[in-house]
């Protein structure tokens, strides 16, 4: 059994409750400090070992014990992350599609991005004319947004931010929600910060798509670094809660090079790795950027 100082049991960060069914028995052990610095990154891909439940009153999933959230948030505020930035012409490519339809509904203005690990997306922004701000725990990731894009990201959290009340037009959260110990919380000081009639825009893996409920226990984001997992009912309460109102979901397709994606595979089924390095090696293809869905989905929001 893990030690009682490192794991923690919690209650229902929508309604509150403590009433809950396990969906998934993982395998309950403790993480040290060090190890949590190598579960909790951007790139994290080990599947999840942990148990979920969902709650009896609301329906949100989450994982139930869990590592303590300061744990967590030391955890993704040292090391480095290669593998994540070893991406970025992709996610720019995603990036670009997401913004464009947050465009539909805010014209550019001040935007802050939530974790936004190598600044990709205030890249994408800023050539689009936005006022680009950024916050993220990790600080080598920090310094590799300043390096290699010229932007200014804050170490740190939301919680240690100190813009004044409605400073924003737009907050964005991009793979963010699902990782942070206190959703509700998060929500509550995004909304203090946006301008009245201010936007907010989650990206997240979606728990009740077609994807999760077709590969079941197998879905690629049941993941150790993800703590929740909405559905698009549980996180419109969750927005509500938070004091926003959802306008509009949307698909989100990820580009990422076939490479990577060969390379996650290996997580899941070490013939297809083989097989798939094999080809990707021979036919030189590593480089080829891949668009795919699995389950994620988009959200935007308006602050009430």
């Amino acid at each position: 059994m893990p030690e009682a100082s490192v794991m923690e049991g919690v209650a229902c960060n929508l309604c509150g409750q403590d009433n809950y069914v396990v969906v998934y028995r993982g395998k309950l052990k403790a993480e040290g400090s060090s190890k949590a610095a190598d579960v909790y990154k951007s790139s994290g891909s080990r599947p999840s070992d942990d148990t979920i439940v969902r709650c009896n009153g609301c329906g949100l999933v989450y994982v139930n014990p869990r590592l303590k959230a300061e744990r967590i948030v030391d955890g993704y505020s040292e090391g480095s992350d290669e593998t994540f930035i070893s991406q970025v012409r992709g996610r720019e490519a995603s990036f670009l599609s997401g913004l464009k339809f947050i465009e539909k509904f805010s014209k550019p203005g001040k935007i802050l991005d939530i974790g936004t690990a190598g600044g990709s997306f205030l890249h994408v922004a800023k050539k689009r004319g936005w006022e680009v701000y950024g916050v993220e725990p990790n600080k080598w990731l920090c310094g590799w947004a300043k390096q290699h894009y010229g932007i200014d990201v804050q170490p740190g959290t939301i919680g240690s931010l100190e813009y004044p009340d409605g400073f924003f037009d737009v907050i964005t959260l991009w793979d963010v929600i699902e990782h942070v110990p206190n959703p509700a919380e998060v929500l509550q000081k995004c909304h203090r910060l946006l301008r009245p009639g201010g936007f907010i825009y989650l990206n997240y893996p979606d728990y009740g798509s077609y994807a999760s409920r077709l590969m079941g226990k197998r879905w690629i984001f049941l993941l150790s670094v993800h703590i929740y997992y909405f559905t698009r009912r549980t996180v419109s309460l969750m927005l509500a809660k938070g004091g926003f109102s959802a306008l509009k979901f949307r698909t989100h397709f990820q580009t990422l090079t076939l490479g990577y994606l060969v390379f996650r595979m290996q997580q899941y089924s070490g013939v297809l790795y083989k097989v798939g390095s094999f080809f990707v090696k021979l036919l030189r293809i590593g480089n080829l950027p891949v668009k795919y869905w699995l389950g994620q989905s988009g959200v935007i929001a308006v602050k009430k």
